[in-house]
């Protein structure tokens, strides 16, 4: 069962073997021990945290050994003065946020599927979520890292000062690498604090397309939301099934919008201006208990449409005024492919998850699904956006990168990773 739980994730990818083997590290040293023998034997090592992942990042095959280092889930120390904590990898989102709440701080990233990733997932991707267009996605707030190279070496990169600019800045290259030059045993990471306020605005939309328009008017009034997040029509569909709510009777689109901080009614005002040209409906949450149930009715989108099919989960990002163009775009392509694909996006920062929902037999790597993926890719390209916002690249998305990039970055990148992986054991076949 640990084999065939370790060899996929919750991309939508179904691996057609199961690794050789799992290891269960709980500390630093496990982890050293398990790489100095994969070093050793050659045997190719594929990180694990609480396999959340949405790219196939931490799928493992046959011939591979996966090192599940979720049981390496403390939260080591909280300085409240100095505002940061350093926790294991395993520690999972929400527990760092609840133990920061008590000292009224928070951990700012906060991906969607907080209850249930790990942290160590969270930096192997550079995932950003609900609050970033704010507070920025977890490079930003991560300080320092504790990271055991492909031979057992230990390296420590970061500091835990604000500011350092001593040497290169090894710690952004570890963030967001996908385990691909080392693994991480332990992270420092900023803290900031509660706000004072959050307003919310729940918006509803006669089509997606208005509601693109309108997060592109908030973006163009100046104002800087720590959420704005936008649902179309069928997932809200899925949602109301999933809960039992009623949201899709109000709109054939969603946004919700949270302003917080000591402006944050005012800067409510202006976020109302700016979506009221555009909207069907448009309202203020009348205290706390109704925003937190129009957040969870976000944070349930992809739960939702688990309910209903298997998920694969796309990430583009496109530049933020370009929002409207890019859902008329996914809309355009399921028509052509004949798949279904169900829309959200953290519309703050142009990031969109095209979210195609197949049979339980159909495949994402080939067919209908497969070009899908593809045409999401060129949609993106042609507006100057990206293939991956926030969720990395694992195994779904390598056909593309190279485009992307170009030659000399793809060899650049490639020299960074057998100078760090010379025989090339983590995570081969993911990433670059």
């Amino acid at each position: 069962m640990d084999r065939e739980r370790a060899s996929t994730d919750r991309s939508g990818f179904v691996a057609d073997t199961h690794p050789d083997g799992v290891v269960f590290a709980e500390s630093a040293e496990d982890v050293v021990a398990t790489l100095q023998l994969a070093t050793e034997h050659r045997v190719p090592v594929v990180p694990r945290g609480a396999g959340t992942g949405l790219a196939g990042g931490s799928s493992a095959r046959s011939g591979e050994v996966v090192l599940d280092v979720s049981r390496m889930n403390n939260i080591l120390r909280i300085d409240p003065v100095e505002q940061l904590a350093v926790v294991q990898p395993g520690v999972l989102n929400a527990e760092i946020n609840a133990a920061a709440a008590e000292y009224g701080l928070f951990y700012a990233p906060d991906p969607a599927s907080t209850a249930i990733c790990s942290i160590g997932g969270n930096i192997a991707t550079n995932a950003g979520g609900m609050r970033c267009a704010k507070y920025g996605v977890t490079r930003e707030s991560v300080l320092a890292l504790r990271v055991i190279l492909a031979d057992g070496r230990e390296l420590r990169t970061g500091r835990e000062t604000i500011k350092g600019v001593t040497g290169y800045d090894l710690n952004a290259l570890i963030i967001g690498s996908e385990g691909t030059l080392g693994i991480v045993v332990e992270a420092t990471l900023r803290l900031r604090p509660l706000p004072v306020a959050t307003a919310t605005v729940a918006a509803f939309f006669p089509d997606v397309e208005s509601a693109a328009r309108a997060a592109s008017a908030v973006v163009a009034a100046r104002i800087q939301p720590s959420m704005m997040e936008l649902i179309d029509g069928p997932t809200l569909e899925a949602v109301d099934a999933a809960l039992g709510t009623g949201y899709r009777s109000r709109g054939a689109s969603f946004l919700l919008v949270q302003t917080d901080g000591y402006g944050a009614f005012l800067e409510q005002e202006v976020v109302l201006d700016a979506i009221n040209p555009h909207a069907t409906s448009c309202t203020k949450a009348a205290d706390d208990d109704e925003a937190a149930a129009l957040v969870k009715a976000r944070r349930e989108a992809i739960p939702s449409l688990e309910k209903i099919g298997r998920v694969s989960i796309g990430d583009i990002g496109v530049p933020r005024g370009r929002l409207a163009e890019a859902v008329t775009g996914l809309e355009e392509i399921s028509a052509a492919t004949g798949v279904r694909i169900f829309t959200i996006a953290h519309a703050s920062d142009g990031n969109l998850h095209p979210m195609i929902v197949m049979d339980p037999q159909d495949s994402v790597t080939e067919g209908p699904a497969k070009e899908a993926l593809g045409q999401m890719f060129y949609l993106a390209h042609r507006l100057g956006g990206t293939l991956t916002g926030e969720h990395g690249v694992g195994l779904l998305k390598r056909d593309w990168v190279a485009e992307e990039l170009g030659g000399v970055s793809v060899g650049v990148q490639h020299a960074i990773r057998r100078a760090l992986d010379p025989l090339g054991i983590l995570n081969p076949g993911k990433a670059i």
